[in-house]
Formats: C-alpha cells, sequence, structure tokens
C-alpha cells in the first residue's frame, strides 16, 4: 500500500546493540540482626529506624505489605501510635514503608524520639506494637478503610500526563504516558495497571499477617541509631559505630577541566543532517477550564470547575489570614489552631474523625501558612457529600481537645529542634529576617519559637480560632466531577450554620530593595555544604512589571537546565546539585531569590561566579534565549490546567488577585511582547548584583574570610561565632 504523506516513515539507522537479558530479582539478605550507631552534629533528637528486606516491585507479596506498613503506623487506632505516642509517650510519630524497586526491597520503620529519650525504650515500643498487631490482627473495617484511601490515590495518579503517574511503586513519580511504559518495561505488559489495582483491591486480612509473620515477626533486620554529638548513651545495647567518613573541607581541591572543550568521537553515519533541529509544529491552543462563581449569604465566595475525567472531587476552604493575625508573643498560634482542627470534633474524637474520614477513601487536612488557614480535601465524587459534612464539621465544631493540643505542642518544639540543626532552616529564617525586617510578622517561621510554643494556651487557640474564623475571609475552590447545582446545594448547611463576623487583617510593608550590597554570614560549624541565599524584596504579585520579570528570570535561573545558573553552577563547574532564582510575591512584595546549596570548599567561587552572571546577564541575554523564553513559556501552557492541583490554583489566584479566568492569556502576551530590550531593563532594575543581600549559612572556619574577596566587605555575622568540632 502506498503511503500517505502525512504518515511518518522511521529510519532505524542506528545498529541494534546486543541483547541484553533481563536481571534476575535479588532479594536483600541478611543473615544476622546488625545495629549501627552515629553520633550526628546537626541531630538535636535521637532517630531509630529497623529495615528488614523483602520483595521487589509487583510481586504478589508487595501489595500486603503496602497495607501492613500504613495500618501499623497511620492514624491514632495504629499500633506503634498507640503505643509510643498514646501509651508511652516517647515520641509525637511513627513512620513505616515499604519501599520497593526493580529487583529488591525493603520495609523500614523509623521513629524521630523527644530529646534525649533513650533509643532502647523506642524498641521496647516498637517491640510492644508489633506484639499488639499479632494479637488482634487487621480488621476488615480496618482494611476496607485503608483500601478505600488506595483507590482514591489511585484515581489521583491517572490525573496526569507528565505528573504523579500510576499510584505505587516503580511509576510513582510517572504519569499517564511514561507509567505505561514503565509498566512495559518491568511487567512486559502495559495495561498492567488495571491489575495493579485489582492487586491492591484483593488483599486480605489473612495476607496481612501472612506476610509479616514471613518478613518481619523474628527476622534479622539492620538497625541504625543517630544521635545528637555526645549522646551515645542514648543508643541501642551492642550497637557499632557506623563508619561514615565525613568530607574535609579543603579549599582549592577542585580538579581543572574545561566543559566548553567538545567531545570526540565518530558520529553514526546517517542519511540526512540530525545536527538541524526538526521545524516544530503548530502551538498547541490553550484550553482554559469554564469556571463558576457565586456568593453564599454569610460572605463565602464560591469558585468550582467541573471536570470529569476522573471520578474524584478535591475542594479547598480557604480563610485568609493565617499567620498575618497573629501577635509577636504568640508566634505559631495559627499553625497550632489549624493542626487542632484535625484532632476531633465536638462528637468525634481524634481516632473517629480519622476512621471517618478513612472510611470513605477520602483526606481532609488542615494547615496554616503566611497569610491563611486552609481545610483541603479530595474524595471519591460519589462520597463529597459524606467528605464536605466532615470538613464542615471539623471547621464549626472543632474538639479543641487538651491531650492532642499538648502533644502538638511537643511535636511542634520538636521540628524547631530539628530545624535548628538544618542549614536550609536556618538559612530560610535568617533570609526572611534580612528581607522582610525583625519586626515585620513575615520574616517569623510559621511553626513560631520554642519559647513562643511552650507558652501558647489552649485558651489563646480557642481566642484565635474566635477571631479569625469566618465566612467573611473565605474561599471555597471545588474541582472535580461534580456539577455547579450540586456544589451549591451542598454548602447550604455551611451557609446558614457559619455566621459571619469582620476580621481585620493587618497590612505588613515590605521595605524596599537595599541600595548596596551586603554579605551576611551564619556560622554553622564542620558544615559540608553552604546554603546561599541571594536576593532582596521586589514585587508583588499584583505589580504590573510581576509577571513580566519572571518571564526575565526564565534563561536567569528559573528554566531548570535551560537557565544559566544551573548551566554554569552545576553542568559547567560541578559545585551544586541545583540551583534556582525567582521572584516571590503575592498581594504584599515579596522577594527576588537565588537559592542553592554548594560544597564548602566552593562558597567563595560559587557567589562570585554569581555575581558575574548576574552582571553579564543584561547584555549578553540573545536572541535565541529570547526565543527558547518565548517556546517553552508559550507551549507548556497547553498543560497549564491539567491536574486538580493546578485547577485549584487557577481558582485562588482568581479570588485572590481579582484576574478574570483568561488571565493566562495575557500572560501569553506579556510573553509574545517581551524583547531583548525589556529584558535588559528588568534585569538592571531587579536583578542588580550591587543592590542585593549576599547571605551564607556555612562554617564560618573556613568560608567566613573567604567571602571579603567577593568585593562587597566584610561579611556581617549573625550568631556568635562557634568552635568547630572536633570528629
Amino acid at each position: 500500500m502506498k503511503k500517505s504523506q502525512e504518515e511518518p516513515i522511521f529510519l532505524l539507522e542506528i545498529p541494534r546493540g546486543t541483547d541484553i537479558p533481563a536481571l534476575e530479582k535479588r532479594p536483600g539478605s541478611v543473615p544476622e540482626t546488625k545495629v549501627l550507631y552515629y553520633e550526628d552534629n546537626f541531630a538535636r533528637v535521637p532517630q531509630l529506624t529497623m529495615v528488614w528486606p523483602t520483595v521487589a516491585s509487583y510481586h504478589p507479596d508487595s501489595y500486603p505489605l503496602e497495607v501492613l506498613s500504613e495500618y501499623l503506623t497511620e492514624g491514632k487506632s495504629a499500633p506503634m501510635n498507640q503505643v509510643l505516642i498514646d501509651e508511652l509517650k516517647l515520641t509525637s510519630s511513627t513512620s513505616m514503608f515499604n519501599y520497593i524497586s526493580e529487583l529488591a526491597g525493603q520495609t523500614q520503620i523509623s521513629v524521630r524520639a523527644f530529646k534525649d529519650k533513650n533509643l532502647e525504650e523506642i524498641k521496647t515500643g516498637i517491640e510492644k506494637g508489633f506484639a499488639k498487631f499479632e494479637k488482634e490482627g487487621i480488621s476488615e473495617k480496618s482494611l476496607k478503610r485503608i483500601k478505600a484511601g488506595q483507590e482514591t490515590s489511585f484515581y489521583r495518579s491517572l490525573s496526569s500526563v507528565l505528573g504523579k503517574g500510576t499510584y505505587r511503586s516503580l511509576s510513582s513519580v510517572l504519569g499517564k504516558g511514561t507509567g505505561l511504559a514503565s509498566y512495559n518495561t518491568y511487567t512486559g505488559d502495559p495495561g498492567f495497571v488495571t491489575e495493579d489495582i485489582k492487586r491492591t483491591l484483593a488483599v486480605t486480612t489473612a495476607d496481612v499477617m501472612r506476610v509479616y509473620n514471613k518478613y518481619i515477626k523474628n527476622k534479622n533486620y539492620i538497625a541504625t541509631c543517630f544521635v545528637p554529638r555526645s549522646s551515645a548513651d542514648l543508643i541501642l545495647e551492642n550497637a557499632v559505630l557506623a563508619n561514615v567518613v565525613e568530607e574535609k573541607i579543603i579549599t582549592g581541591a577542585e580538579e581543572k577541566f574545561d566543559p566548553k572543550i567538545a567531545a570526540t568521537y565518530t558520529k553514526t553515519p546517517s542519511s540526512f543532517d540530525r545536527s538541524i533541529e526538526p521545524i516544530s509544529g503548530e502551538t498547541p491552543s490553550l484550553a482554559v477550564p469554564k469556571v463558576y462563581e457565586s456568593t453564599l449569604e454569610n460572605g463565602l465566595k464560591i469558585f468550582g470547575i467541573e471536570n470529569n475525567e476522573v471520578p474524584l472531587v478535591r475542594f479547598n476552604l480557604t480563610i485568609d489570614g493565617g499567620q498575618l493575625l497573629e501577635s509577636m508573643d504568640k508566634l505559631g498560634v495559627a499553625n497550632l489552631t489549624a493542626s487542632l482542627l484535625n484532632k476531633g470534633t465536638k462528637n468525634k474524637t481524634t481516632q473517629e474523625l480519622e476512621e471517618a474520614i478513612q472510611d470513605l477513601g477520602a483526606s481532609i487536612f488542615s494547615y496554616a501558612g503566611k497569610e491563611s488557614i486552609t481545610i483541603s480535601g479530595t474524595t471519591l465524587a460519589k462520597n463529597y457529600n459524606a467528605t464536605l459534612a466532615l470538613a464542615q464539621e471539623m471547621i464549626l465544631s472543632p474538639r479543641f481537645d487538651e491531650t492532642a493540643f499538648e502533644l502538638l505542642k511537643k511535636a511542634t518544639v520538636t521540628r524547631l529542634r530539628q530545624q535548628q540543626a538544618s542549614p536550609n532552616a536556618v538559612a530560610r529564617n535568617a533570609y526572611n529576617e534580612l528581607i522582610y525586617g525583625k519586626e515585620n510578622i513575615r520574616s517569623k517561621n510559621t511553626l513560631g519559637t520554642i519559647s513562643s510554643v511552650s507558652k501558647i494556651t489552649i485558651e489563646d487557640v480557642k481566642a484565635f480560632y474566635e477571631k479569625s474564623i469566618s465566612p467573611s475571609v473565605a474561599k471555597m475552590f471545588v474541582v472535580g466531577n461534580i456539577k455547579e447545582n450540586e456544589v451549591l446545594s451542598s454548602l447550604e448547611d455551611l451557609n446558614t450554620q457559619w455566621a459571619t463576623k469582620e476580621v481585620l487583617i493587618p497590612t505588613y510593608k515590605t521595605p524596599e530593595a537595599p541600595t548596596k550590597p551586603t554579605v551576611y554570614f551564619y556560622d554553622i560549624p564542620n558544615a559540608k555544604q553552604s546554603v546561599l541565599q541571594f536576593g532582596a524584596p521586589a514585587l508583588a504579585i499584583t505589580d504590573e512589571d510581576y509577571y513580566a520579570a519572571s518571564v526575565m528570570n526564565y534563561i536567569l535561573g528559573g528554566g531548570g537546565f535551560a537557565s544559566r545558573l544551573t548551566q554554569e553552577l552545576r553542568e559547567g563547574k560541578g559545585y551544586t546539585y541545583g540551583i534556582r532564582s525567582g521572584f516571590s510575591g503575592t498581594k504584599a512584595k515579596g522577594s527576588f531569590t537565588i537559592s542553592s546549596g554548594v560544597r564548602s570548599n566552593v562558597t567563595l567561587e560559587s557567589a562570585q561566579l554569581i555575581k558575574q552572571i548576574l552582571k553579564e546577564y543584561p547584555t549578553t541575554f540573545s536572541d535565541k534565549d529570547l526565543e527558547t523564553t518565548k517556546s517553552f513559556l508559550i507551549k507548556s501552557n497547553a498543560r497549564a490546567f491539567e491536574t486538580a492541583s493546578a485547577k485549584l490554583r487557577m481558582l485562588s489566584n482568581m479570588s485572590t488577585y481579582g484576574w478574570k479566568s483568561d488571565y493566562v492569556k495575557e500572560q501569553e502576551s506579556i510573553v509574545n511582547n517581551m524583547t531583548k530590550a525589556r529584558v535588559k531593563e528588568l534585569a538592571n532594575k531587579y536583578v542588580n548584583p550591587d543592590k542585593l543581600i549576599w547571605l551564607v549559612v556555612g562554617d564560618a572556619e573556613t568560608q567566613f574570610d573567604r567571602m571579603r574577596e567577593l568585593g562587597y566587605g566584610t561579611p556581617i555575622l549573625l550568631n556568635k561565632r562557634q568552635q568547630p568540632i572536633k570528629n
């Protein structure tokens, strides 16, 4: 048959290589239990991890192992949580995961204890949790609840072509297209997606107990004990010091090479010039979802998008305020209030609420941010009304359980202690204070401080709830397989039962960008990496220049591997695994920030290279750069509203900033009209290296004095100089 003009002809010009036989499964083997320990310079609390070898991806036993892992540690009724959290009060959380890959798998449990708790107590608690499971097993009701959640996760995984794909195992970060290819590679069947979910839903209670007995009970394992420096008394008995070799910080230890020297090799003969890129097809058109809007009598604003690709509904109830409504002496109260909404209602204990949500295969969680508190839900469409009723119960009649509150406080303090040992968290907190100023609430950690959280009472939380939770400052976003009239009907009770009140949200002025550069340094002794945060106060998202500035930034540091910062610091020099830059405004002015973690011994060199790139950027931005920017930003819009998360973000943008539903088309117009002259103007105005804050968080012993060579004066030390830790 004669081929049509449109039918592609594929030329297989590259010779087929030798066949590569499939690798045999190689399950791990632990002939005897081993216990290792290490005193970590950066640890603030002890942690115990126990690991058992199990099975590879798609093995029949991998499915009940996933159920077992979730049952033992997820939720108030989980055996490990009942023992370690409620009974022994050794920790605020436990976690167990079934990690599976092509050739082997492992199941592990990790518990991060409260400060100064001995890990022998943790181990005893874990053994007690296992014994509880052995005695009681898993009920049909609990198994059904877990399967319901897995089914919902499965459908969520099918909502994107390139985002989250098949919901488990090897394809857990792939999308529909690559997921099918992955199934084909590892199972020989691209349609295995249907078999995958069938196997999950076919797990029985007997299967769960069987895999526990087969892989966990009385089986050898590997345990690791990580404890703070000088806390070896907290480790397990008979633990052996792990052979951890810490890299020494040696300036000038880099190998010299020129990445611009082209490699020489013999090219495979071809019938056409493969150096010429094929002509791209037409730019795909942007399909903007149809949005409906409404307002209830109590002031609650409704924004929705109907989408029936998968039988799911996602919703966000966002209440403006959040941390902005805190006072400086009650930092962290918004976070505690939002977290406590998850811990039961007047008619349901924490466990009863969790189980009611899980029985529906749904998820509902509440969290606080700088500018809002959000109650977010995901559910099968058939269970939307029941799920919404639970969310409504959480917001209108919280339990304010004092036991749960005290545990939340302890968990928050533990997180804050961990952040003290995290260079990234230290850098984020220090940078925010440099950008906004210490008297601006936007500079504060949303968790609060150890001191402030310790002083907050349950009465403070109740008072914050009363003054901040109102439909007058709330918006409901609904996306999924549900019609507009059904959404409006479902909110009738919320309209009549949620009384409105005035909420005044303070505004905080962001300082202007500095007129000269300053280098700041925060000392973390022996840090093997330096965290770099370079930037300045910049724009609000509603400012006329905001999106144009973001377009300008694409080639600088917003475009991943297309960006100069990545090409120079990662690909060219190997200083870092990742570096990025961007603008972070909301209705308030945010910052322009360049952030990266680099090896300690190239801290100065990294800063110097960034400085050079910034200085050269306005004059070296080329026609090719402009073409690349426009091509990516326009063509990527074809998937701008693909996922439910993207649609929710669109609705949030519309409600928060007053944008029209087709605001992306206005942004496309900005991209299409961008010129090199405009890029130069924006770069000179917003990314001038001589008007930035240069923050380095790292080892002052080796890097502080070197930073003088950046040419911006002697660094300002933000904390007391620490003594180096001798290993």
